[in-house]
Formats: C-alpha cells, structure tokens, sequence
C-alpha cells in the first residue's frame, strides 16, 4: 500500500533548518490496521501531512501503491488524495451550516456528482455508520462521536484504499472512543487500510502493530498488545459497516 524510504523533512525557520524527521522507514501492507505514536514533536502530524499528500518531503521517497509522490502538482496531489486517501481529524471538520447527509455527500459534490446521486449515496453511508435517522441535522445539534461517524461516513464515501485519521478519539469520552475504534476495526475489515495517530495506548492496542516516533526518527515498530481479529476480507463498497448512533 505505502511505503517510505529514508524520508527527511527540513523547515527553514529563519536562519536555521528544523530536521522534523529523519531517514524514516517504513512499510504498511494493503489492509493493515497501524497506529503511529510518539509524544509531542516526535514528527506525527508532518509524518500524516506527508502521507496524506498534503506536505511535501525533502529527501528520500514516498511509494503510495506503484506511484513514487513527489513534488506533485497541487491538482495532481487533488487527484491522488480523491483516488485514494480518507480523512479523519480530531476536530471533525464538519462544515456547521451544512446538515450531517450534506458533509458526507460534500466530497461527491467535487466530483462532479449530481444533487440526488450524491444524497443518495450520502444516506446509505450515514447508514452504515447508524446514523440515518440524523442525515437532516447540524453538527451543532450532535454528539462528539455522532459528528466523527459522520467524519468517518465522509471519509468513506469516495471508496479510498487508505483512511488517515489523526487522533481520532482525542475529544471523546472512553465509551465514545471504544465505539469509534470498533467502527474503524469494521472498516479495516472490509479491506480497507487504516493508519491512526494517537497518543493513546488503549487505541494502539486495537491496531495491529504500532509504528513509534521520537524526535522525528523511527524508533520502534510491533504487534500490538491486542492483535486484530483478522476478519475476512469484503469490497469496502459492502453496506456492512454499521454502528449505534447513540454516542
């Protein structure tokens, strides 16, 4: 799925260059479940730019699938995160005037899809998440893990290989976060690719190995204390991600 080769990342602050990370190596397979850890400043949120094509490196390489990303155009960089990338943010990044069905259909709308597809489209996926009694409500008027299942029903909608999410779980309560991370674990197992930044062993122990960072360079990478199920394989196009909508 991705692969990194001793990848640096340089900031010119003034004067002075900011090595952020350093000779970074690593592998995920096609439908891995990984968590990145490390403390503040270890390199996780410019190592998350970097694969999510959002930030460029300055030395090495980033293999996503058969194409080395590098120094890609800003529609090209478009094209490949639509291709094949999902985002999940702490913070959610739902637009607060649009309801819940309008940000999840949202990433169609830029492709071109028209107002009724893209609903209805954006209804099955509020649906799969157990949300579609909520499609015609505003973030605002939601829970925190109401809005992130409709951030993870966003995400999925353009069928990407690769979901980011960075912390996920980081403005939920405990019994929230358990009920996000089982979503994310439903996911992986319809073959999707799930890479999560977190700062939380509990949630890295849900993942299948851990990937650590320290002061931008890899310091350790395992099995996690809790291995995945290792559920069979589905079309990520499968309607069999589901999940209460009471968080």
């Amino acid at each position: 799925m991705l692969r990194l080769n001793k990848v640096n990342k340089f900031y010119q602050v003034g004067a002075h260059s900011l090595h952020v990370l350093r000779d970074v190596d690593f592998e995920v397979a096609d439908g891995e479940f990984v968590a990145i850890m490390g403390a503040s400043g270890s390199g996780k949120s410019t190592l998350l730019n970097i694969l999510g094509i959002l930030d460029d490196y300055s030395s090495g390489e980033y293999w996503l699938g058969d194409t080395l990303i590098r120094k890609l155009s800003e529609s090209k960089s478009a094209e490949y995160r639509n291709r094949f990338i999902g985002f999940v943010f702490q913070s959610f990044n739902l637009l607060p005037f649009k309801t819940a069905l309008e940000n999840v259909a949202l990433p169609l709308y830029y492709q071109g899809v028209s107002r009724r597809k893209r609903n209805q489209i954006a209804a099955q996926y509020l649906e799969r998440v157990g949300l579609r009694d909520w499609a015609d409500h505003l973030p605002s008027e939601m829970s925190g893990g109401q809005k992130q299942r409709v951030a993870i029903a966003r995400a999925l909608i353009g069928k990407p290989r690769l979901i980011l999410a960075d912390e996920p779980t980081g403005a939920l309560d405990s019994e929230t976060s358990r009920q996000i991370m089982d979503l994310m674990t439903e996911i992986n197992s319809t073959g999707i690719t799930v890479l999560i930044v977190t700062h939380d062993p509990e949630v890295a122990a849900r993942t299948q190995r851990t990937i650590r960072l320290k002061d931008g360079k890899v310091v350790g990478a395992h099995e996690a204390a809790v291995s995945h199920p290792g559920l069979p394989a589905q079309r990520a196009s499968d309607p069999s991600i589901s999940g209460s909508g009471a968080s």
